[in-house]
C-alpha cells in the first residue's frame, strides 16, 4: 500500500469524524430507536463506521489487485526456475554402424534421444548447453572392433575435459569393446560440453544403443 493511499484513508476518516460531530443531538435520538423501538447503531459511531467501511472498499480492491499481481509474478517465475533446474539428457548415435573416421576431430551428434528435459541438449549439433551455474555430471560411452582404434573427447567450452581411448588390436582376433567415462563439472550459465571423436578413429552404434553421451544438473548455484 502507498503513502498516498494511506494518506487519503486518513483524510476520508477525519471527513467522517467531522460530519459525525456537526449533526444535531435530536437527529441521533430518532436514529437510536427504529420503528421496532430496538436501539440502532447512529449518530457519530453510525456514521464513522459507515465512512470507514466506504473508505475501506478502494483500499481492499488496491489490496486485492496487488496480491493477484504478485502471485501472477510468483508462478511465472517458478515456473522460470522450474525449467531452468529440470535438466537431464541422454541420447546415442542410433542405428548408424561405423562412424568414421575423419581426417580432422569432429562433434559427435547423438540423434537419438531417450529424455532432453528442458532441451539444452541441441540434437542438430550434439551439443550441451547449461541454462544456470551449478555442478554437472556427464558421462559417455563408445563400442567398437578392437581392430579398429577409437577416441572419444569430451569438450567443455573448446577444451578437452576427459578421454576414452581404444587401440587397435591387430592379434587379438575381431571382437567388439564397449569403453566409458564419467566426470562431474562445474558449469558457469552458456557453458558448452560435447564429445568429439578423434582424427582417424572409428565408434560403432547399432539399435542397442551402445554409444551414449548423457548428463544432468546436479545441483544449481
Amino acid at each position: 500500500m502507498s503513502y498516498s493511499t494511506l494518506y487519503l484513508l486518513l483524510i476520508v476518516l477525519f471527513s467522517c469524524n467531522c460530519s459525525s460531530m456537526s449533526e444535531p443531538q435530536e437527529k441521533e435520538k430518532e436514529e437510536l430507536t427504529g420503528r421496532s423501538g430496538l436501539p440502532v447503531e447512529s449518530g457519530a459511531a453510525g456514521n464513522q463506521q459507515s465512512c470507514l467501511i466506504t473508505g475501506l472498499y478502494p483500499l481492499l480492491a488496491e489490496l486485492s489487485s496487488t496480491l493477484q499481481s504478485l502471485k501472477a509474478s510468483l508462478e511465472q517465475e517458478q515456473f522460470r526456475r522450474k525449467e531452468e533446474h529440470n535438466v537431464a539428457f541422454s541420447a546415442s548415435l542410433g542405428n548408424r554402424g561405423d562412424v568414421g573416421p575423419f581426417n580432422t576431430d569432429v562433434t559427435l551428434v547423438y540423434q537419438n534421444v531417450f529424455v532432453n528435459a528442458g532441451s539444452h541438449y541441441n540434437t542438430g549439433t550434439g551439443i550441451f548447453t547449461a541454462p544456470v551455474k551449478g555442478v554437472y555430471f556427464f558421462s559417455l560411452s563408445g563400442h567398437n572392433k578392437t581392430t579398429k582404434p577409437m577416441g572419444l573427447r569430451l569438450f567443455k567450452n573448446g577444451s578437452q575435459m576427459t578421454i576414452i581411448y581404444n587401440y587397435a588390436l591387430s592379434d587379438a582376433g575381431i571382437r567388439y569393446e564397449t569403453l566409458s567415462n564419467s566426470i562431474t563439472l562445474m558449469l558457469e550459465k552458456g557453458d558448452q560440453v560435447s564429445v568429439h571423436l578423434l582424427a582417424n578413429t572409428w565408434v560403432f552404434d547399432n539399435t542397442d544403443n551402445l554409444t551414449l553421451f548423457t548428463g544432468h544438473l546436479v545441483f544449481p548455484f
